[in-house]
């Protein structure tokens, strides 16, 4: 009598580290940009072949829209940190130094991995515009909330428009962004984070030499 062999056990235990994986795709797609990167690229980085990949993640635009907002969360989570529980103008600079630490992070000047991937693929992809819509609309109103809440404690002049210097604060962020993954020095970015910094916040109040004078 013939014995029958025991069927083979169907899958695999996952033989990759999903947090490298996705980060290392990150990077590819952070360097080059969506349209030019490749599947033997993203399989390269994450040393996935493409079966595993497609299993693990989807298609290449599933794995760029998961990108995406995992960026999104991340960002939602460092300015939270960063505003929350300090002065407004030590919160700005927390978050323009925070950005610039991750716009300078690669081998090369990398900028926003939203602004630099998300804005010329928003142009075809109805899902990544919606996106990075939310995306800009959450900085916004992260800026916006922190800002009212200075102008209610009195850091902020009464008659302040929270709105409009959250557009002023995030407009700096963008900057931030493009001239870094163009090549602009740290040094001059962070002097102009702090020009922003001071219109909004206004300037230091200095001490004259009167002043000086009678508190001596």
């Amino acid at each position: 009598m013939v014995q029958k062999s025991s069927p083979a056990k169907r899958g695999r235990p996952r033989a990759y580290d999903e947090e490298t994986a996705l980060a290392q795709a990150m990077r590819v797609f952070w360097t080059g940009g969506y349209a030019a990167t490749s599947l033997d690229e993203l399989s390269a980085a994450t040393r996935m072949n493409r079966p595993s990949l497609y299993a693990a993640f989807g298609d290449k635009q599933a794995l760029y829209r998961t990108l995406i907002e995992r960026y999104r969360a991340m960002a939602r989570a460092a300015m939270a940190e960063a505003l929350a529980g300090r002065p407004l103008r030590e919160g700005l600079r927390r978050v323009y130094d925070g950005a610039l630490s991750i716009y300078f992070g690669g081998k090369e000047p990398r900028g926003c991995f939203m602004i630099g991937t998300a804005v010329t693929e928003a142009a075809s992809d109805r899902t990544v515009r919606a996106s990075l819509n939310e995306g800009l609309r959450e900085i916004d109103a992260a800026f916006e909330a922190r800002l009212r809440q200075a102008r209610d404690d009195g850091e902020l002049a009464r008659g302040t428009d929270p709105a409009a210097l959250a557009k002023l604060a995030s407009g700096t962020l963008y900057f931030l962004a493009i001239r870094s993954r163009a090549g602009e020095p740290r040094t001059v970015l962070e002097r102009a984070a702090d020009d922003a910094i001071g219109l909004i916040c206004g300037a230091p109040r200095r001490e004259t030499s009167a002043q000086a004078g009678a508190s001596e």
